[in-house]
């Protein structure tokens, strides 16, 4: 599989950008078998300033999923746009999900482990057909179990006395 990392000692502090097409090797060598195989197309545009590279991702592609209701396999389509922001720092930390501090004697950036993060996250938690989507969505918001109102709730509960005492205390 050919390295997703890019050698940033040699960029000049000025925007550059990176094509890659993605498939089923990739998922497999990041993922170990999580999604069975894909499609991708992936933009990677790397703002380099002084102090801080701004990287900003546009995946587009498919992924094959199982059908949670059917066990059926189909193509989910990926659309997805995020940004990360490297920062020059003393050591290689993650401050937040989109700030990455690394040291100023990094030598490249490997941008696999994002780009596999960022179609995972794309990848909805309930996972169905495309021929099961109206009905899904007809029974959205429907209840499914309902408890009884409780008989107690009539406003008259009464106080427990020690509670009352510390009223009195006002």
């Amino acid at each position: 599989m050919k390295p997703l990392s890019i050698n940033i000692i040699g960029l000049e502090t000025k925007v550059h950008h990176f094509n890659f097409e993605l498939g089923d090797e990739f998922l497999q060598h990041y993922g170990q078998g999580y999604l069975p195989g894909g499609q991708f197309s992936v933009e990677v545009v790397l703002d380099k300033h002084e102090t801080f590279i701004e990287a900003d991702f546009k995946i587009e592609g498919k992924v094959k999923l199982t059908c949670d209701r059917s066990l059926d396999p189909f193509d989910f389509p990926i659309h997805q746009e995020n940004r990360i922001l490297f920062k020059y720092g003393e050591e290689d930390k993650e401050l937040t999900d989109e700030i990455i501090m690394i040291s100023r004697d990094r030598v490249s950036l490997d941008l696999g482990q994002f780009i596999y993060e960022f179609i995972g996250l794309s990848i909805p938690m309930k996972k169905l057909h495309p021929r099961f989507k109206d009905e899904d969505e007809s029974e959205e918001g429907k209840m499914v179990y309902s408890s009884a109102p409780d008989e107690n709730t009539n406003g008259d509960d009464e106080v427990d006395p020690i509670w009352e005492k510390l009223k009195k205390l006002k």
